[in-house]
């Protein structure tokens, strides 16, 4: 049965009120996979990564302990990102992941134990195809059902919007994959839009960037270690530089190299992709009728997700759209605390999630 069905069909309250079993929210992320339970908060917080045995396609590890694994396992093993762009790029492996979590999340005791109900999130430019892939695999991995949910809708209810109400909200979601533009007002997305850009993104700007200026190849796990440390997309408010010292391989010689590398460097890098995302909220808001658009430079916007704990980028963002930017002080759960308000108020949030399509 699927998510919007279960709810069409009435199902979808009574089963939600069943105590049998324990019912998971899951943010099912490009970089991240994030596990809440209702009452509980949430249990997991690991890398979506999985370190696989290539001849037998055995599941090695998985999470943080497979992420270690990258670049450094020999060649009869590899560490994958499952997910791409936000959506399921190889089936079997997401399903291990996933069965892996639900699996750590809960305990089953017996056999006869009710499997879990899972709510999961979707990109908002998720295809019929894409989401079908995410709900299949979470009934596979264990679910006895899989409801769905667009992460915008998601974070705007983690952040305590008022969805639900007569007042235009505008969510900007920037996560590993993809960054998630909607608008919400009266429990619906009104317009929203999904690019395909975001963290990952931004981490092999910097890759690149430094190899072109510096002559230093470096890894994925070494890139997004200095967007953090030291990335920005504004000088930092302070008024002071920063600089990091990494290792790396000389792009010549391919002999070990360590470099200084400096905030403005790492800036410089992160213009492309940034504004990237700047033209992609203008072609959103343009699509607001003028009502809502009013809410919003009223209110302003919503910046959740990883990405947009950047350095900077709120302020960056309000000047280049010209409306207040605002960053959650719970940017990085937002989604999944969002998908187990689900699973906890369902009578509240049944016509905000019939009407999220």
């Amino acid at each position: 049965m699927s998510f919007l069905d279960s709810l069409s069909s009435g199902d979808f309250l009574s089963n939600l009120g069943s105590r049998s079993s324990v019912d998971l929210a899951i943010d099912l992320g490009t970089a991240n996979t994030l596990v809440a339970i209702p009452g509980e908060g949430i249990v997991i917080n690991e890398p979506s990564v999985v370190a696989i045995e290539k001849s037998t396609h055995r599941v090695l590890a998985v999470g943080a302990e497979a992420k270690n694994m990258i670049n450094h396992t020999p060649d009869a093993f590899s560490a994958e990102h499952p997910l791409k762009d936000g959506v399921i790029a190889d089936y079997d492996v997401t399903e291990a992941m996933l069965s892996a979590f639900i699996n750590r999340a809960i305990s089953r005791k017996y056999p006869w134990q009710a499997k879990p109900r899972i709510v999961i999130c979707i990109p908002c430019g998720a295809t019929s195809v894409e989401k079908r892939a995410v709900f299949e695999a979470a009934i596979q991995a264990g679910a006895r059902q899989a409801y769905l949910v667009e992460e915008p809708m998601a974070a705007a209810m983690g952040a305590d919007l008022p969805v639900t109400e007569p007042i235009g909200s505008m969510v900007v979601d920037i996560g590993g994959g993809t960054t998630e533009v909607a608008v919400i007002s009266l429990g619906g997305i009104v317009t929203s839009s999904s690019l395909r850009m975001a963290g990952n993104k931004m981490d092999e700007a910097v890759a690149n960037y430094l190899r072109d200026l510096l002559g230093i190849k470096i890894g994925e796990r070494t890139a997004e270690y200095i967007k953090i440390a030291i990335g920005s997309i504004l000088p930092f408010e302070d008024g002071r530089e920063r600089d990091l010292l990494i290792s790396g391989q000389d792009m010549y010689t391919e002999q070990p190299k360590e470099v200084s590398v400096q905030s403005e460097d790492v800036r410089q890098a992160l213009q492309a992709p940034v504004e990237e995302m700047v033209i992609h909220i203008k072609d959103t808001f343009k699509k607001t009728n003028p009502d809502l658009a009013s809410d919003i430079i009223k209110n302003g916007i919503l910046l959740t997700g990883g990405g947009g704990l950047l350095s900077g980028l709120d302020r960056y963002l309000s000047h280049r759209l010209e409306i207040p930017v605002w960053v959650s002080e719970t940017a990085l759960t937002n989604v999944v605390m969002g998908c187990s308000k689900v699973l906890e108020t369902p009578t509240a949030l049944r016509q905000t999630l019939m009407r999220s399509k």
